[in-house]
Order: C-alpha cells, then sequence, then structure tokens
C-alpha cells in the first residue's frame, strides 16, 4: 500500500494505493475554505491543509493505513508560505490564482531589465501566480513578519516538512516560484537580489532534492495521529502539475495531459529544458528528471461553477442545460476571465459576454458558452506547445472536469484530436502514489516507466473522437475567441 495527498486549492485528497491489485484501496477527501477580497488576494491557512489532511486519515481504513509503506505528497504550485525560525506560519498562504501581487512583478521584472532578460536568465517571466512576487509583497507590506522569515516553501514543501521535520524542495515545484534557472536547475542570485538586494534570501530557501529522493521518515508523532506507520519514507512529491504527468502516464515525449480543474492545464514531458521568448508559455522542470513544458490558464471550471451557481443549478443540471445548446452556443461567447488570467498573461482583465441577441440570450447558450470558452483558452495553450516543438500525439484528460462525458467530446471537438481519460481518476494522488512507490524501487527512471506503463491505463469506455461538423463551428468560434481576447487585452493594459 502507497499513500498519495494531494493539497488542491478546493480540497485535500488521501489515496491509498494497492500495488499488487493495481487499484484503489481506499480514497478520502475534506474541503478547504477560500480567502477572496477585491484586491485579487486569494488565501488560505496552511493549518486548514492540516486539520483537513487529519480528517482524510481519519476515514481511511486503518488496516489499509498500518500496511502503508511509503507516502508522497503533491500540492498546488506557487503557493508562498512563510515560516520563522522556530518551523510556525508567519502568514496566510499566498496562492497560485493571487492576483494582489501585480505590482511587485513589475517591480521585479524592471529590476531584472524587462520580461526579456527574465526568460533569458531564469527561463520564466515573473508572473503573479508565480512565488517569487509574494515574497516581496510581504516584504513591503508585512515587514516585521518578513523580517522574522526563515523560510521560504510551497505548499507541498509545508506538508512534508509536517510529515518529516525536514526542510527541502525539489525542482519541479520550486521552478515554479520564478526564482530557478530551469536550464541549470539551480537558484539565480539575481532574482534574488531583485526581490531583497539587503538580505541573503538563499539561505530561507531550502536545498534541493533529486526526483525520486527521500525528505525523511515519518514523524513518529504525527505516524500516531494519522494512523500510519513510524518512520516510513516521505518521497520528495512534487507540484500537483507534476505529480498529474506521473499519474497519467505523462514521463515520454509525445504525450500530453490536459487538467480541467479550477485552473486549466496543458502539460508534456521533455528531455530537454522547453522555454517560450514571449513567455506564455512555463519552462518547468518536472519531477522524474526532465522537463515540463507548460501551459495554465486560471479559469477553467471557475467559468462552469460560477455560472451554474448563478442560475442554481446542481451538476447533474447543468450536464443536461449544454447538452440542449448546440456547439458554438448560437453565437454566444465567454471570456472567462473571473480570476484576471494568467495566459495570456492579463492579470487586470475581467469576465465577458459578447455575441448577445434576443434570439440566443438562454440560459442553455450562456451555460454552455461557459464551458465552451474554458476550452478555448486551452486550445491557444495547445498551440503554444506545438510551437514550441513539443511532439503532441496523444492527449488524456484528466481533473473535475475530465468525469464529464460533454467536457470530454467538447475537448475532442476543439482540439481536433482523440481524447482519452485514465482508468483511475485523482490523477495528481495517484501520481503521488506512484512517486512514493517509485523510491521504495530504486529510483531510477527506467523504474519509473516501467512502474507508469504497469500501473496507468486508459478507460476505454470514457475516450472519444472529434465529430466532424462540431469541430468545423468551433474552429471558427476559437477564431472569434481570439479577436475578442485581443481587443480585451489591449483595454484591460
Amino acid at each position: 500500500m502507497y499513500l498519495g495527498i494531494d493539497v488542491g486549492t478546493q480540497s485535500v485528497k488521501a489515496l491509498i494505493y494497492d500495488a499488487q491489485q493495481q487499484r484503489v484501496a481506499d480514497l478520502a477527501s475534506a474541503p478547504l475554505k477560500l480567502i477572496s477580497r477585491a484586491d485579487g488576494s486569494r488565501e488560505q491557512e496552511a493549518l486548514w491543509w492540516l486539520d483537513a489532511l487529519h480528517s482524510c486519515c481519519d476515514q481511511l481504513d486503518a488496516d489499509l493505513k498500518a500496511s502503508v509503506l511509503a507516502v508522497a505528497v503533491s500540492g498546488q504550485q506557487h503557493g508562498f508560505v512563510p515560516l520563522d525560525a522556530a518551523g510556525a506560519v508567519l502568514a496566510p498562504v499566498k496562492l497560485w490564482c493571487d492576483t494582489a501581487t501585480v505590482f511587485e512583478c513589475d517591480e521585479i521584472t524592471a529590476v531584472m531589465g524587462g520580461p526579456e532578460a527574465c526568460i533569458e536568465q531564469v527561463g520564466n517571466p515573473v508572473l503573479s501566480g508565480y512565488t517569487a512576487s509574494k515574497i516581496l509583497w510581504l516584504r513591503r507590506h508585512r515587514p516585521e513578519l518578513y523580517a522574522r522569515m526563515a523560510t521560504i516553501f510551497l505548499p507541498h514543501d509545508y506538508l512534508n516538512f509536517y510529515l518529516s521535520g525536514e526542510r527541502a524542495m525539489e525542482y519541479g515545484d520550486a521552478s515554479g516560484t520564478g526564482l530557478l534557472d530551469v536550464r541549470k536547475r539551480c537558484w539565480h542570485r539575481a532574482m534574488l537580489d531583485a526581490i531583497d538586494p539587503q538580505r541573503d534570501l538563499a539561505e530561507c530557501l531550502p536545498p534541493l532534492l533529486e526526483a525520486g529522493s527521500t525528505v525523511g521518515g515519518l514523524r513518529s508523532d504525527v505516524a500516531l495521529e494519522l494512523g500510519l506507520p513510524k518512520g516510513i519514507p516521505v518521497a520528495c512529491g512534487g507540484g500537483d502539475n507534476m505529480m498529474a504527468a506521473i499519474g497519467t502516464g505523462n514521463v515520454s515525449e509525445g504525450r500530453l495531459t490536459v487538467s480541467l480543474g479550477t485552473s486549466g492545464t496543458l502539460f508534456s514531458y521533455s528531455d530537454t529544458p522547453v522555454t517560450d521568448t514571449n513567455g506564455q508559455l512555463a519552462g518547468f522542470c518536472d519531477s522524474t528528471g526532465g522537463w515540463l513544458p507548460l501551459v495554465c490558464t486560471m479559469n477553467c471550471t471557475v467559468s462552469t461553477e460560477l455560472t451554474r451557481t448563478l442560475f442554481n443549478l446542481t451538476v447533474q443540471d447543468l450536464e443536461n442545460c449544454v447538452g440542449q445548446a448546440s456547439p458554438g452556443s448560437d453565437g454566444v461567447l465567454t471570456l472567462p476571465f473571473f480570476n484576471g488570467e494568467r495566459t495570456p498573461n492579463l492579470p487586470n482583465a475581467t469576465a465577458s459576454l459578447f455575441g448577445l441577441s434576443a434570439a440566443n440570450y438562454t440560459q442553455a447558450n450562456i451555460m454552455r458558452s461557459a464551458m465552451e470558452s474554458s476550452v478555448y483558452g486551452l486550445r491557444s495553450g495547445l498551440e503554444l506547445l506545438r510551437q514550441s516543438g513539443c511532439p503532441v500525439q496523444t492527449v488524456r484528460l484528466t481533473g473535475g472536469g475530465a468525469r464529464s462525458a460533454l467536457w470530454r467530446q467538447m475537448v475532442a471537438d476543439i482540439f481536433q484530436m482523440p481524447v482519452s481519460v485514465q482508468r483511475i481518476d485523482e490523477a495528481a494522488a495517484l501520481g503521488a502514489a506512484i512517486q512514493a512507490m517509485w523510491v521504495t524501487r530504486g529510483a531510477s527512471r527506467e523504474e519509473l516507466v516501467a512502474l507508469v506503463d504497469d500501473h496507468i491505463d486508459e478507460d476505454l469506455t470514457r475516450c472519444c473522437t472529434p465529430n466532424a461538423d462540431a469541430a468545423s463551428i468551433y474552429e471558427e468560434r476559437y477564431a472569434e475567441y481570439l479577436r475578442y481576447v485581443h481587443v480585451v487585452g489591449a483595454l484591460s493594459q
């Protein structure tokens, strides 16, 4: 048995994977609250993650927990968890979707010499989603807390610290801080100095671990509280996208994972660094020793959930409602920038509805447009990956949206590619469990590929192919979407 923990934005999940039977033996989840403010702040308390983890473990079967051989953590990327010298969290955690640090992004970028200089030096621009600007925000707005800061963690690092008592990061999640030179896999001194030239921030950054490493053993007191064997290995874990790559079998070139969650992400695998001179494609390291070129949109199921709530629909009502509208939503088009947007980089943009008339102003069209627009944003990400030289031959969906037949068919039609879904859902937690298994079996890359081939397979009943008529309609609507994005982008600057 192997335990995979996934700390997301909306919930914490704990999955026990039975390697011998190749099945999920038990699964539990606990919801998380989100602090939202009008200035773009999106925060959580780190204590909420621990409470949710305990709730999950309380729900899991005691005998299965007692048989767990290793554990790994997947975590939402980019969040900033500052700790003092005693290991106490100093402030609410600014999350990946926090856009209150736009001014700090601009300041760091200016010090570095502009966006192009940032990309040239570290492989990525400084975006509000990344961790770098959140550190400067704390320095400016909470100087007394910043002065006490002794450790900079990401969410999954904090869970590792809680489980093992050890300070560490790994390259995949660390590359999403904006502080790591993703080509050379080391912290970038000039970027650290751009945040604070008077302080050596490198002293606050934990040691970097190679893929397949173990952070340490599970602390005795934590093991007792969670019902797990003490001392079992705590694998290095990684960001949720890095773990979802493992959990969807995306550890070799040619494969594409599309995650339909709160945010929408597309990522592939590369043996060599992949960077984008325009800064729209994230040049991340992965958690297997390679690289994970990635495109992220900040509004995916956010768009459908807000619209569903507006109309007071259940999830099943949503499916029925969207099914009543035709592909293209009869001309209704949404720009779903409810949280600003990262791809394209429009942190100040807001959501908009276009193409409304007396004839098409229906609940079904508006609801379907909310869903379609999220996929249009992902389609633009697919084109970015192709332009960067990433060979894309297969598409596998994951995330909450992947459970919907409507979402799956819509992606196939808009991408104009066959789509598959893995047999086991919860890709990030599953990927963490497989990584936990990997560290107990030698942690060679060959062993990981073999584990993925053995334990990840697709659910043939949920695969789909493009519908030619719908694909033709969507090609025209996608071009219109891009034109509206261009106009809104100019207005929001």
